[in-house]
Order: C-alpha cells, then sequence, then structure tokens
C-alpha cells in the first residue's frame, strides 16, 4: 500500500504514534501493529532522507514496534490457567499516559493564552475618595428606638449568649497545672531519709499524687543517689527496691 507522509516535526515516537493512531481512526487498545508499524518505519526513513539528525528514540520505537509485530505473528501460546500477554499492552499503556500528559499540556497553553487575554489596572482611586465616609444622622439612627427595643435586643444578644454556653462542660472546675520543683522534693526526701533508715521505694511512689510528682520525685531519687547521701538494692529480679538513707538526722 502506497503512503504518503506529510513530514512535520514530532515531540517524540510517542508523539508520532499518537498522530498515526488518529489519523487512522483506530481504536488504541486494538492496534493494528502490522500497519502502524509500516507506516512509522515509513515516516522513519523519510526522515532519513530529509533530516541525518534522526533522534535515536524514534529508532527505540520502531525496534519496538518490529519486536512486537514479529511476536504478534507467532502461534499464541495458551495455557489451562491464563492467557498469554498481549504484546501490545505495555505500549498502550505508554500510549495512553502520553496522551493524557498531552491533553493536560494543551488545557494549561490554552489557559496561558486566555490570561494573556486579562488585563489589570493597578487602582487609582484618590486618596480622599478611599478616606471618605458617609456622615451619619444620629437622630435619623435612633428616631424610632425605644426602651422596649431596647430591652428586646438585650434580651436576644443574652440568648445567643447562653447557647453558647455547653451544659455540661460549663459545670467542670478549672484544670490548673501542678507545678513541681525538683529542689524542693530533693529537699523533701533529704528530710525524709533523716528519719527513715530504710524505705520502700514502690511506696514512696505510691504516695505522690500525680503521675508528674512521681516522675519529678523519681529523678530526685537518681540526684540523692549520684550525690551519695542514699543507695538502692535489690535482692531478686522484679523485687521491690529499698532506699537505704545515708542522710545523718
Amino acid at each position: 500500500m502506497d503512503l504518503t507522509v506529510k513530514l512535520q516535526v514530532f515531540e517524540g515516537p510517542l508523539d508520532l504514534l499518537l498522530h498515526l493512531l488518529e489519523k487512522n481512526k483506530v481504536n488504541i487498545y486494538d492496534i493494528p501493529i502490522a500497519e502502524i508499524t509500516n507506516q512509522y518505519l515509513a515516516y522513519i526513513a523519510e526522515m532519513q532522507r530529509q533530516d541525518l539528525n534522526v533522534m535515536s528514540e524514534f529508532l527505540v520505537m520502531a525496534a519496538t514496534l518490529i519486536d512486537i509485530k514479529s511476536r504478534m505473528l507467532l502461534p499464541a501460546k495458551e495455557t489451562q490457567d491464563e492467557e498469554e500477554a498481549d504484546p501490545r499492552a505495555e505500549l498502550v499503556k505508554q500510549l495512553l499516559e502520553y496522551k493524557m500528559y498531552k491533553c493536560m499540556a494543551n488545557e494549561l497553553k490554552d489557559r496561558q493564552i486566555g490570561a494573556e487575554r486579562v488585563m489589570f489596572k493597578v487602582p487609582t482611586i484618590p486618596k480622599e475618595v478611599r478616606e471618605y465616609e458617609e456622615p451619619v444622622n444620629l437622630d435619623e439612627l435612633v428616631s424610632d428606638v425605644t426602651l422596649k427595643k431596647l430591652n428586646d435586643i438585650f434580651r436576644a444578644i443574652m440568648r445567643r449568649q447562653a447557647n453558647k454556653v455547653d451544659p455540661i462542660r460549663s459545670k467542670f472546675g478549672n484544670i490548673e497545672k501542678e507545678e513541681v520543683s525538683l529542689e524542693e522534693k530533693m529537699a523533701y526526701l533529704e528530710a525524709f531519709c533523716a528519719t527513715h533508715r530504710q524505705f520502700s521505694f514502690r511506696a514512696l511512689l505510691e504516695a505522690q499524687s500525680g503521675k508528674v510528682e512521681i516522675v519529678v520525685t523519681f529523678l530526685a531519687v537518681l540526684e540523692l543517689m549520684k550525690t551519695g547521701k542514699i543507695y538502692i538494692e535489690q535482692e531478686h529480679t522484679f523485687d521491690d527496691i529499698n532506699i537505704w538513707s545515708k542522710v545523718v538526722a
């Protein structure tokens, strides 16, 4: 079949393939690979005659088309579990992705062209006009205001404020953060050690009022161990830890 190809510039091999599919009005999911390959090779040959600087991507795609064409000429190997994959599947996937990006690029280009037709003018309103405020006639503004209307407005505002209050959470008390000082806790432990030669580490922590105080107490015990004012011992793993005091009363 004789084919007359009008040489034009394409962005890449996928662009050329997409052009050939649209020109022949074929289904992209059922590419007539033999016919498209022949047209593609004809275009490559025309490019070589007119321009020797042929892009390598076009030649790679030509080899890919020939490979797909040769595989489709071979008898299909079907198994009991599944059919042999279509050799054109990967090419179809690439063409669909390229077509999507090309449509997006065209859309952005159209928006850019449309934006070039939009003109913007910096506001040139005189300062006196911008700062002008229409005078208010107070007598006219409150001419029909009565004490009853003011009372109704006040009650309506108070009702809206009351509706904003959560009937359950509003009864909660204020939660205040309890500040626990490490220095104060160390002083407390030194005084405690002066009157207690030996005591339980677990009992000491259980006597604290909250998590923060437990953590600070633990840090105070470590500091007193570092300074040698107390030492600890544990006979067996997971047994209670006993604290021995070296603080003299």
